[in-house]
């Protein structure tokens, strides 16, 4: 039986005030020799605000940032990215997200997946 290292872990309850949720998750999951993050959008990884609104580069730039950090609390580093999915609300951003996601990690090929989605987790 493996173990899995949860980086992380927060309640729901605290985190979607208003909502009937309470879930147990974790912001990133080690799993023998590989780190998962949850998934990013333009919010502060350490507290909870939202980041970029209206400026969708800025929003990928912080979750990139986010997720790095992520990786490295995994004991692992942009590097060893092997798929990234995408989500976009509307297909207009996929340039400005491209263009920045693709800087981090600058040189490694790696598998991407795009999304037009018609809503994410927070509006903004």
């Amino acid at each position: 039986m493996s173990t899995h290292e949860r980086i992380r872990r927060f309640n729901t309850a605290r985190t979607s005030p208003g909502q009937n949720l309470s879930n147990d998750l974790a912001q990133a999951v080690v799993a023998g020799d590989t780190g998962r993050p949850r998934g990013r959008i333009g919010q502060d990884l350490d507290t909870g605000e939202s980041v970029g609104v209206g400026d969708v580069a800025a929003q990928a730039e912080q979750a990139m940032a986010d997720i790095a950090m992520l990786l490295d609390e995994c004991g692992s580093r942009l590097e060893g990215i092997v798929k990234t999915t995408v989500c976009l609300t509307e297909f207009r951003y996929r340039e400005p997200v491209h263009r920045t996601t693709g800087r981090r990690p600058e040189g490694v090929p790696y598998v991407s997946a795009g999304l037009v989605v018609s809503a994410l987790t927070r509006p903004e």
